[in-house]
């Protein structure tokens, strides 16, 4: 045990240590000798800063100490406090899916699943928390073990997305069975090994995605917790069927998200278009306002103002680069590399048997962010080189992306990759350029 400081030393111990875990701080208050600023490094996707001022009272050094060792009752506070931030009238139990979509974290272990069969978003506490265990080796053929545990063959599973719990290290799947239409949760740890994730009793909320008066969402295709909101992208079978949906902060079970109306401009087709469902998305912040940047098919990347709208109105995108025709974008990140903001997108080329731009029909791209806020936009949007591998500038080829079939990131410039190797699916660990 650490014994209480000295009162004549109080004069000069540290304040504060912020706790940054991906998309929110946690402030404690600690005490510790010196007063110059430190940074100490954590489990995956936090940081420890401790910055000096005067103050008074005794505080006891041990929970500094338990934070660096990963001591399990302060990562339960971490998930504690996420839960309590973004969740509201939890629920225990089972959240009875009738299909899994697109899955994503948020803060402190939180996994948000889409039903599109249910048109509904659940939040998911799975009280995974840490500390961060990588994924030691490649696995090979993860799809036949995943089958195995659902126990069917390969050929009869849908691999619908993947999320990789930057807290742990975990990598989540979200699967359909095929023959009977199950739909599961399945958990891969740093050995590589496949497990299910038990729903019969776990703490969730459960939000439902309105279509309209005659009209019913036919897919989510994408779902995001940014920093004061649930995003999430769907299709309707309506005139306008790209639909935007926003709830805000706290979740509240049982509740309906807000509802807008997306109309693009598609470069490659040089028209407005309403039908279109964006296919990936990221949460944007700039000078104080935000916005959705999303990716379609054939393949504009636009972005979406999300302030001061009213739900049931319109919302007409910015189309601020084109990437070329033929191609359906899979999933979205940003990371940062060389001093530079980059959005990374990994495609799938369904123009394949025309042309395409490495050795696999499933290839990625990344754009430098400065495109965002670029003066030329819709019908002036910089266009992508399709005959090269960069160009123009800020827009180039990832080679690391090559049969990436879905994507997510672990840390700074490490990514979790599900990679398509001769109809199966290897499992990895990539860093990008």
């Amino acid at each position: 045990m650490f014994s209480r400081c000295e009162e004549s030393t109080q004069k000069r111990l540290l304040q504060t240590i912020l706790l940054t875990i991906k998309f929110q701080r946690i402030t404690i208050d600690l005490s510790w000798w010196g007063g110059e600023t430190l940074d100490f490094k954590f489990f995956k996707g936090t940081s420890l800063m401790i910055r000096s001022r005067l103050m008074k009272g005794t505080v006891s050094i041990l929970a500094l100490m338990l934070l660096l060792a990963g001591d399990p009752l302060l990562q339960a506070g971490v998930t504690k406090e996420a839960a309590s931030k973004y969740l509201k009238d939890v629920q225990k139990g089972n959240p009875d899916f009738k299909s899994v979509g697109k899955i994503t974290f948020g803060p402190g272990g939180l996994l948000v699943v889409a039903d599109p069969a249910k048109a509904t978003i659940t939040v998911i506490d799975t009280h995974d928390v840490g500390p961060l265990k990588k994924l030691e080796q490649k696995v090979s053929k993860v799809d036949v073990a995943v089958a195995s545990s659902l126990g069917v063959e390969p050929s009869q599973i849908d691999i619908a997305d993947m999320a990789v719990n930057s807290l742990s290290g975990n990598v989540y799947l979200a699967v359909n069975r095929k023959t009977d239409g199950q739909a599961a949760i399945l958990m891969i740890d740093a050995q590589g090994k496949v497990k299910n994730f038990d729903l019969s009793e776990v703490d969730y909320i459960q939000v439902a995605l309105p279509g309209g008066k005659d009209s019913k969402i036919r897919n989510i295709t994408g779902v995001a917790l940014a920093s004061d909101r649930l995003l999430a992208a769907a299709q309707s079978n309506e005139e306008f069927a790209n639909k935007i949906y926003s709830i805000p902060l706290p979740l509240t079970h049982g509740t309906s998200a807000d509802i807008y109306s997306a109309e693009t401009y598609h470069v490659a087709h040089k028209r407005w278009e309403t039908k279109a469902p964006i296919q990936s998305f990221v949460p944007y912040s700039n000078k104080g306002k935000n916005y959705i940047v999303g990716a379609f098919a054939c393949t504009p990347i636009a972005k979406f103002p999300l302030d001061e709208l009213q739900s049931g109105s319109k919302v007409k995108g910015t189309s601020v680069v084109e990437l070329g025709s033929g191609n359906r974008p899979l999933d979205m990140l940003t990371y940062e590399s060389d001093g530079k903001e980059w959005l990374l997108t990994n495609t799938f080329r369904f123009h394949w048997k025309k042309s395409m731009y490495g050795p696999s029909k499933w290839w990625g791209v990344r754009v430098n962010m400065d495109y965002l806020d670029a003066e030329d936009i819709n019908e002036e949007a910089a266009r992508r080189d399709v005959q090269q591998k960069t160009g123009p500038d800020g827009i180039e080829i990832v080679d690391q992306l090559s049969g990436a079939v879905h994507i997510d990131k672990l840390q700074k410039k490490e990514i979790v990759v599900l990679r398509d190797n001769d109809g199966h699916f290897d499992l990895e660990i990539t860093e990008l350029p």
